[in-house]
């Protein structure tokens, strides 16, 4: 199941990229631009990544810490994702996020915290799905070694794992494509 579960992140991950990375001549110019430039490939490098973290007895409390870090920059890039999409939206909306000097901070910068606290106020996201990324934002920021943070178990990283596969496919639903192309199955 777990294996499984990383071969259809991956997929998911490689339809999106070969989509949106180059999605000009019908997404709106700036979205297309702002994609074409982001790193999708990464999030399909991250994606196949994953299959790096099997563990066992024998796994070391790192190997666990790098896992959330990766599952981490997965869930921040599937929603810089979405956001990029709908970036005229997003640039349009008197609530997009800006820095000191009252410019617009586009999507493919933004931490995720910042992005939460978006799609939180924007109600982009279903609520149920706020603990989940707070959870993985909590795991992956254990990066920052010096200060005790709790890392969860391997069954935890599973389950978290499980549930970014439905959190891609939510993402999924929610973008738009043309009428002659049927959107990403995985």
């Amino acid at each position: 199941m777990y294996e499984s579960n990383i071969k259809k992140i991956i997929s998911g991950n490689e339809q999106l990229t070969g989509f949106w990375g180059n999605c000009h001549g019908w997404a709106p110019n700036p979205a297309a631009d702002l994609m074409s430039k982001s790193r999708l490939d990464w999030q399909v490098s991250l994606s196949k990544t994953l299959l790096k973290w099997t563990f066992d007895e024998d796994t070391y409390d790192g190997e666990l810490i790098l896992a959330w870090a990766n599952l981490g920059a997965l869930v921040e890039g599937s929603l810089k994702l979405l956001l990029s999409v709908y970036y005229e939206d997003y640039s349009g909306d008197v609530d997009k996020l800006k820095n000191r000097k009252g410019e617009q901070i586009d999507p493919d910068v933004l931490a995720i915290e910042k992005l939460k606290q978006f799609f939180k106020k924007k109600d982009l996201l279903n609520e149920e799905w706020f603990p989940y990324i707070d959870l993985v934002q909590q795991r992956r920021n254990a990066i920052h070694a010096y200060k005790n943070r709790p890392i969860g178990d391997h069954n935890e990283f599973r389950e978290a794992l499980e549930q970014y596969l439905q959190l891609l496919r939510t993402i999924n639903q929610m973008l738009p494509y043309p009428d002659n192309m049927n959107e990403p199955q995985f």
